[in-house]
C-alpha cells in the first residue's frame, strides 16, 4: 500500500517559500513519477535562480528557446542583424530571405508615432450625469493627479497627456481614457498605477462607482509601419518571370483580404517573426499578438496585417502598420541577460526604434512566405529546414 502521505495530489502549501530543488523533489513525489521524468527542470541556463524567482512564481527552471540571428536587413539605410528566439527552424531562415528580396529595392523605410499607452477607467455614474462638461472642467486635475509621483517619467519627456472618454449606457457607466507617453517603457505597470491613482479623483468629480482600471493592448495611438518595394528583377533575371511572382504573391494576398481563414494563418505566419524579436528582447510577446490581431478587425472584418500592391513599374510594394508596445527599459527587458545582448547586437534601439524594426522582421516573414506559397509550395523549402528534426526524432525511436 502506498504511503498516503505521497499520493498524487496538487495541494503544496508553503510550496512558494521553499528552494527550486525542493519543489522539483516535492512535485516529483506529488505526481508520482521518478526523477528521469523531470530531467528537464532545475537547469537556470543564463538567468540562474534567483532570477528565475524573480520572473515567475514556485520556479523549477528555464524552458529554452534556440536564439538564431537573421540576415540580411538594411533598415533606413542602415544594415542591422536581428535575433530571434523561436524553435521553428524555417522562421529565421524566412526572414532573412525575405529581407534579402526586399535589400534589393534598397531595404525597408520605417515609421514610428510616438510611444502613447492608453489606460482605462471605469466610473459607474447617474445616466443624468453630464459627464463631458465635469470632465472638460477638471481635465487640468485629472491629468496632475495621474503624473504625481512619476517625476523621473516627466523628465524625460513622459507622463499623462491627455484624456478622452465614452459611455456605455448598456453597462451604466462612462470610460475614461487616460492617455500616457511612456518614454522607452512598454509602460504597463506605469499605466496602471496612474489609473489606479486617479480613480478615487473620478468617482468624487463626476460622482459614481469605480468599476475597472486597467491599460488597453490595444495601443492604437502607439503604432510602427514598415514599407518596402521590391524590383521585378530580384525574382528573377527574364521580366516576365519577375511579373508571374508579383502576381502570384498579390493573388495569395487577394484570398487572405477576401477569407478569414485565410486572413488567419496569413497573420500568424506574421507574428512568427514578429514573436521571435519580441522574446528575444524579453518584451511581452502576449500584448503585442492580442493588439496586432485586434487592430486587424478594428473596422468590424478580421483582416490580414500587411498590404501588398503593384507601382507604375509592376514593382511590388508592402507595408505592414501594427500597434506595437515594446520597452528597452525596466522589468524582463533590462534584467534578462539575453535579452540586453540582443538588444545591443541591433545598436540599443530606443523603444520606437526597436518597435519599427519588428514591423520590417514581420514584412520579410509575410513576403517570403506569400513568394513561397504562389510559386513552389510552401512545404518544399518548410521541410528541407525541418528534416534535421525528423532525423533526431528518428534516433530517440
Amino acid at each position: 500500500m502506498k504511503d498516503t502521505l505521497i499520493e498524487p495530489t496538487s495541494r503544496l502549501q508553503g510550496f512558494y517559500a521553499i528552494s527550486a530543488a525542493e519543489r522539483i523533489s516535492l512535485s516529483k513525489k506529488a505526481a508520482d513519477i521518478n526523477s528521469n521524468d523531470l530531467a528537464g527542470f532545475g537547469n537556470f541556463g543564463t538567468l540562474g535562480e534567483d532570477l528565475v524567482d524573480t520572473f515567475i512564481e514556485n520556479g523549477v527552471g528555464t524552458f529554452s528557446l534556440p536564439l538564431g540571428i537573421a540576415t540580411n536587413f538594411t533598415i533606413n539605410g542602415q544594415d542591422i542583424l536581428i535575433p530571434m528566439a523561436i524553435e521553428e527552424s524555417s522562421v529565421v531562415a524566412a526572414a532573412s530571405f525575405g529581407a534579402k528580396l526586399i535589400r534589393a529595392g534598397g531595404g525597408f523605410q520605417t515609421s514610428s508615432t510616438a510611444p502613447i499607452m492608453t489606460g482605462q477607467v471605469q466610473i459607474f455614474i447617474d445616466p443624468k450625469t453630464d459627464y463631458d462638461t465635469i470632465l472638460l472642467k477638471n481635465k487640468a486635475k485629472i491629468l496632475a493627479q495621474a503624473n504625481h509621483s512619476f517625476d523621473r517619467l516627466l523628465s524625460r519627456g513622459g507622463g499623462a497627456q491627455d484624456l478622452s472618454w465614452f459611455a456605455l449606457p448598456e453597462l451604466g457607466c462612462v470610460v475614461i481614457h487616460l492617455h500616457i507617453h511612456t518614454a522607452d517603457a512598454m509602460g504597463a505597470n506605469i499605466v496602471n498605477t496612474m489609473c489606479e491613482t486617479v480613480a478615487p479623483l473620478l468617482c468624487q468629480i463626476l460622482p459614481g462607482q469605480t468599476g475597472l482600471r486597467i491599460l488597453t493592448n490595444l495601443c492604437t495611438e502607439r503604432r510602427a509601419t514598415a514599407r518596402c518595394t521590391i524590383p521585378l528583377k530580384a525574382f528573377g533575371q527574364q521580366t516576365t518571370q519577375g511579373q508571374n511572382t508579383v502576381d502570384r504573391i498579390l493573388m495569395a494576398d487577394a484570398f487572405a483580404q477576401a477569407d478569414i481563414s485565410r486572413a488567419t494563418t496569413h497573420n500568424k505566419g506574421i507574428m512568427n517573426g514578429i514573436d521571435a524579436v519580441v522574446i528575444a528582447t524579453g518584451n511581452d510577446w502576449r500584448a503585442v499578438e492580442a493588439g496586432a490581431h485586434a487592430y486587424c478587425c478594428r473596422d468590424g472584418r478580421y483582416r490580414p496585417m500587411t498590404q501588398w500592391s503593384k507601382d507604375h513599374e509592376g514593382n511590388l510594394v508592402g507595408k505592414l502598420e501594427l500597434p506595437m508596445a515594446l520597452g528597452t527599459v525596466g522589468g524582463v527587458t533590462k534584467l534578462h541577460p539575453t535579452a540586453q545582448s540582443a538588444l545591443k547586437l541591433m545598436g540599443s534601439p530606443n523603444s520606437c526604434r526597436l518597435a519599427e524594426i519588428v514591423c520590417c522582421v514581420g514584412l520579410a516573414q509575410n513576403l517570403s512566405a506569400l513568394r513561397a506559397l504562389g510559386t513552389e509550395g510552401i512545404q518544399q523549402g518548410h521541410m528541407a529546414l525541418h528534416r534535421k528534426n525528423l532525423e533526431m526524432l528518428h534516433k530517440l525511436q
